[in-house]
């Protein structure tokens, strides 16, 4: 019971510092009262361009910069390649085949397959942009060491009505379809987590080893009845 109790605190205590509230309608809010939007994008190998497209790229990247008023975040999320389905499926097939042949070279291809990973140490790669809204933002300026002191700081909550959310939310999506359309101009494709992607995406982030093996229960098969 002490273990349990003490265990409950530890994660009470630590989740006063997420500046996370809630996660609703496709939209991260904050604490702080600020929303934000995910966009999960596609890559471009720029080094593989010719110098046309480079350019063209370039000019679209510029033209997106030149479009917004607000700050955006690119984050690149780098995970070790997991591929334990794909070799339960080498495994169930090994299973069914009766040829003793077929039966060496899948248990060779999996012996393979799991050394290539580990000596080459293959990482698998998402990309981010994150569209912020914060309300009154242009007029508040923060120090460094005013930020620096809020990350080691509980964090307060701020109770947004529905009326402001959706005001909020609204100036958000005028955001997304902008920043949507500059990545497109530069040859990017671009699609919005949606509430269920966005708890994933967290949850994964905040505990990279347990994600593993659990996994988030989707949002729309929990019963919120009383």
């Amino acid at each position: 019971m002490k273990n349990t109790k003490a265990k409950n605190q530890g994660i009470a205590s630590t989740e006063k510092y997420l500046f996370i509230s809630t996660i609703r309608d496709d939209t991260v809010v904050l604490k702080g009262g600020g929303l934000r939007a995910v966009l999960l994008t596609s890559s471009i190998n720029f080094a593989l361009k010719n110098e046309d497209e480079q350019q063209g790229i370039v000019q679209g990247y510029v033209a997106l910069l030149n479009s917004i008023d607000f700050p955006l975040q690119i984050c690149v999320q780098s995970r070790k390649l997991n591929i334990d389905s794909y070799l339960m499926k080498i495994d169930a097939q090994y299973k069914k085949t009766n040829s003793d042949l077929m039966k060496i070279q899948l248990q060779e291809y999996k012996k393979y397959i799991v050394e290539l990973l580990d000596l080459g140490d293959i990482m698998s790669k998402k990309f981010y942009v994150i569209i912020p809204y914060e309300p009154g933002s242009a007029s508040v300026k923060k120090s460094f060491s005013t930020q620096l002191s809020e990350v080691f700081t509980p964090t307060k909550a701020i109770n947004l009505s529905k009326k402001q959310f959706t005001e909020y939310k609204n100036e958000l999506e005028r955001r997304v379809a902008l920043v949507g359309a500059g990545l497109r101009g530069m040859g990017l494709d671009s699609v919005r987590l949606d509430t269920q992607g966005l708890i994933e995406s967290l949850y994964n982030t905040y505990n990279p080893i347990v994600s593993q093996f659990e996994k988030v229960s989707d949002i729309n098969a929990i019963n919120l009845e009383n």
